[in-house]
């Protein structure tokens, strides 16, 4: 009997292992449409780290082909951001404190038609009506648009300050390009579909490469 259970457990740690996707791959080519901020995003990473481990300029440029690596040169494993597998914890009742000098003014990114809901990743997932303005939640510059990030339908990224970025998910019509400064407020996309084919914005900020709940920055606006 205890050689069977020993058995059976073997199995579903096996299975489990299986079920889990991988924490980080060692190295990522550069395809189309890529930018550093964009690679960064995909594997919870800060581009400043992905920049400098492979010894990128302040442009920050990149081409397709390149082979980036995805965990420092001492060997030390990556920083990730992780997909929590249970529900969201509690609100934190502030939010996170930013360097001095990179306080931003946020706004709500788009109307709410009702409460806006977490999201296991980290972010608010906002429902609302198709073509529905999607605006920056703070002044920036758009340092990614494209749909070559898996479950995140049409993105938009902004770059808030150096340790500050913002991401707006589920666009019909994006209104903005790379290179863009946007101002708060200002729209740069349409509501499109999200989860269960119900329009829904998906916004997230973070926090050196890592998500942070959003509701305490946008918590008393009108």
């Amino acid at each position: 009997m205890r050689a069977l259970l020993s058995g059976v457990l073997v199995a579903l740690l096996l299975a489990g292992c299986a079920a889990s996707p991988p924490l980080s791959e060692d190295a990522y080519t550069v395809r189309e449409h890529d930018t550093l901020y964009s690679i960064a995003w995909r594997h919870g990473l800060d581009y400043r780290d992905l920049a400098r481990w492979n010894g990128l300029g302040t442009d920050y440029r990149i081409v397709v082909g390149q082979r980036l690596s995805l965990h420092p040169v001492d060997g030390a494993p990556a920083r990730l951001a992780p997909a929590p597998a249970a529900p969201p914890p509690p609100l934190p009742p502030v939010a996170p404190s930013l360097p001095p000098g990179e306080r931003v003014t946020w706004v709500w990114p788009t109307a709410q038609s009702a409460s806006p809901k977490p999201a296991r990743s980290g972010g608010l997932l906002f429902p609302g009506q198709p073509g529905q303005p999607v605006r920056a939640a703070a002044r920036g510059r758009v340092v990614y648009t494209g749909s070559g990030i898996r479950g995140y339908g049409q993105l938009i990224i902004l770059k808030h300050s150096a340790t500050l970025l913002s991401a707006y998910a589920y666009n019909d019509q994006v209104m903005v390009h790379e290179g863009d400064e946007v101002a708060a407020g200002q729209p740069i996309a349409t509501m499109g579909q999200g989860p269960h084919q119900a329009a829904a914005l998906y916004f997230e900020i973070r926090i050196n490469g890592r998500p942070t709940n959003p509701l305490p920055y946008l918590q008393g606006l009108k």
